[in-house]
């Protein structure tokens, strides 16, 4: 199975059009096209992930003028995309069509291919503790990485051909969820990724 998108080239950056935010504030926040061909016989229905394996993980660094996130600080996953049971005739997901714009507080009914549902994403968390932003983030939030982060950040963009047409994740679910309830559903998988940096030294 391979995965492409028109929206950016795999390995190279994404344009802030998709992503959250951009040095000036808030950015497009629309989710990129993406399109996924030679699928694999008996496939039910796709899954579908996008995830930064760059986050930081020492808070207390993130967005400070005085001192920059080392490149070799330990790192770990925000998940930006969780979907679920999209349909297996489903080819393509088109630029914009799940989310368009930046929703404080989180989008609660994102927009997606009839049939598919969508988990939350790690927004969810990272704004928890701000009254102005905390909420369920449901659906794609792009990326926003740390201006002060000496690491260009990669988002993985993933699609899982499955053996089962519904996954059984309820609610709110996470990532983890879908990974814990694909063990042994998964027929193909494939990758595209980009990278997003708001640190102007980059």
């Amino acid at each position: 199975m391979k995965l492409d998108s028109q929206s950016f080239s795999n390995g190279q950056p994404i344009p802030a059009e998709f992503a959250a935010g951009q040095p000036s504030g808030v950015a497009g926040n629309r989710n990129p096209q993406l399109s996924w061909h030679d699928v694999p016989e008996g496939t039910r229905s796709f899954a579908l992930l996008c995830v930064d394996p760059d986050a930081p993980t020492v808070a207390e660094l993130v967005g400070r003028d005085d001192v920059g996130i080392p490149l070799d600080q330990p790192r770990a996953d925000f998940v930006h995309w969780v979907m679920v049971d999209i349909p297996a005739d489903v080819r393509e997901i088109a630029a914009g069509s799940c989310s368009d714009g930046f929703t404080a507080h989180g989008k609660q009914q994102p927009a997606g291919p009839a049939g598919a549902r969508q988990g939350i994403n790690d927004y969810t968390g990272w704004f928890a503790g701000d009254l102005d932003m905390a909420g369920t983030y449901f659906g794609y939030d792009g990326p926003y990485p740390p201006f002060n982060d000496e690491r260009p950040h990669r988002y993985f963009f993933r699609v899982f051909a499955l053996d089962v047409a519904s996954l059984p994740v309820e609610g709110a679910f996470t990532a983890a969820d879908v990974f814990s309830a694909m063990q042994g559903h998964v027929l193909a998988e494939a990758a595209v990724h980009g990278t997003y940096t708001l640190n102007p030294h980059l």
